[in-house]
C-alpha cells in the first residue's frame, strides 16, 4: 500500500461563528499530485496553511510526511515547501540573491548555498536574470524563482497555493512542466487551483471543497461520471440505418432526425460501451461516427459547488 506523504482527519477551523473547515478529511500518496478544487471563500487556503505549520487547526488528527503535525511541527517544516497565491520575492534584490538568502535561512554553508542556488536557477531557466533585479522578471519569471526558493531546502512534500493565478497560457503551461518534473523526481505536490483545466491536467487526485467540506473526491474521471449528461453520439448517413438504430433503441436515446444524429446516455465506461455495440451489432446496424461525450470537471464543479451539495464517498467515486 502506498505510504501516505499527508493524511488529514476531521480537520475543523473557525475563525469566530465563521466555520471554514468543518470535518475534513484528506488522504495524498506519496509522490503523486492532489489538487484541491473549490470556489472563492471554501477553505482551500485555509487547509494550505494548517497542513504547512502556518496556523492552527481548532480540531483534527494531521500527519504530514509521517509526523505528528501537533507533536511534531518542526519535522514537518524541515520536510515541506511553500509557495502562496502572492509572490515571496524580493524586488528589491536580484534573483540570485534571493535564493542565496533563502540558502542563508536554510542554514546551508555559503559554498552549498551558492552551489544550490546556481542549479535551481538554470533548471528553472533563471541564469541569465539571475544577476537583474527580481523587480525587472516577468509573472512567469517570479513565480519559477518563486518555486525555485522553495526547493532550496529539497522538499519531499510542496504545497503550491494557486501558483499560476495572473499567469499568461504560456507562462501556466510551462509552470504545469514543472510540477510534473517535480513529481517524477519523487516529491509530493498539494495543489489548490481555481483553473478546472489545470487540476484536469495535472493531478492524480483531485478533491473538491465547498462550505468547508469535501463534496467529492477521486480521479478526474471519476468525478466526471458523478454528474448526469455523458452521452454516446452516433451518427448516420443511411436514414434506414438510423431508423433502425432509433427502433432499437427507442427508450434511452434522443434523435435529431434532421442530422440523422442519436444521442444514448452513458459514463463513457467501456462495458457500457461494449453493451451498445453488441446491442447494434446484433441488429445488423453500422454507425459512420461514434462519439463518448462525459461532462468536464466544469460540469462538477457547478454540480457540486454552492446550491444544494450532494456528498460522494471515496467508494461511490471509485465506481
Amino acid at each position: 500500500m502506498t505510504d501516505l506523504a499527508i493524511a488529514a482527519t476531521g480537520l475543523r477551523k473557525s475563525y469566530g461563528d465563521k466555520t471554514v473547515l468543518d470535518g475534513v478529511d484528506l488522504a495524498v500518496p506519496e509522490g503523486t499530485i492532489f489538487s484541491l478544487l473549490g470556489p472563492n471563500g471554501a477553505g482551500k487556503t485555509t487547509v494550505v496553511k494548517i497542513l504547512s505549520t502556518l496556523i492552527g487547526a481548532d480540531a483534527g488528527e494531521i500527519r504530514v510526511g509521517g509526523h505528528d503535525l501537533a507533536a511534531h511541527p518542526q519535522a514537518v517544516r524541515a520536510g515541506i515547501g511553500v509557495t502562496g497565491q502572492f509572490s515571496a520575492v524580493d524586488g528589491l534584490i536580484t534573483g540570485e540573491e534571493n535564493m542565496l538568502l533563502m540558502a542563508d535561512l536554510h542554514h546551508l554553508p555559503k559554498a552549498e548555498g551558492r552551489r544550490v542556488a546556481a542549479e535551481l536557477l538554470e533548471r528553472f531557466d533563471l541564469a541569465d536574470a539571475a544577476k537583474k533585479p527580481a523587480s525587472t522578471y516577468s509573472g512567469g519569471m517570479k513565480r519559477r524563482l518563486d518555486i525555485a526558493m522553495t526547493l532550496v531546502g529539497d522538499p519531499r512534500i510542496i504545497f503550491l497555493d494557486e501558483p499560476t493565478t495572473g499567469l499568461d497560457p504560456r507562462s501556466r503551461h510551462t509552470m504545469w512542466q514543472i510540477i510534473r518534473e517535480l513529481v517524477t523526481g519523487g516529491v509530493t505536490v498539494f495543489l489548490t487551483t481555481q483553473y478546472l483545466e489545470e487540476a484536469d491536467e495535472l493531478a492524480d487526485r483531485i478533491a473538491v471543497l465547498d462550505d468547508g467540506r469535501i463534496a467529492a473526491e477521486g480521479t478526474a474521471e471519476q468525478l466526471k461520471r458523478l454528474v448526469p449528461g455523458g452521452h454516446v453520439r452516433l451518427r448516420f448517413t443511411d436514414p434506414a440505418a438510423y431508423r433502425r438504430a432509433a427502433s432499437a433503441l427507442h427508450h434511452e436515446v434522443t434523435r435529431d432526425d434532421t442530422a440523422l444524429v442519436l444521442h444514448v446516455p452513458s459514463d463513457g465506461s467501456q462495458r457500457e460501451l461494449r453493451l451498445l455495440l453488441d446491442r447494434l451489432d446484433a441488429s445488423g446496424i453500422e454507425a459512420d461516427e461514434l462519439t463518448v461525450h462525459t461532462p468536464d470537471l466544469d460540469d462538477v464543479f457547478f454540480a457540486l459547488t454552492g446550491g444544494t451539495r450532494r456528498t460522494v464517498q471515496p467508494e461511490e467515486a471509485a465506481r
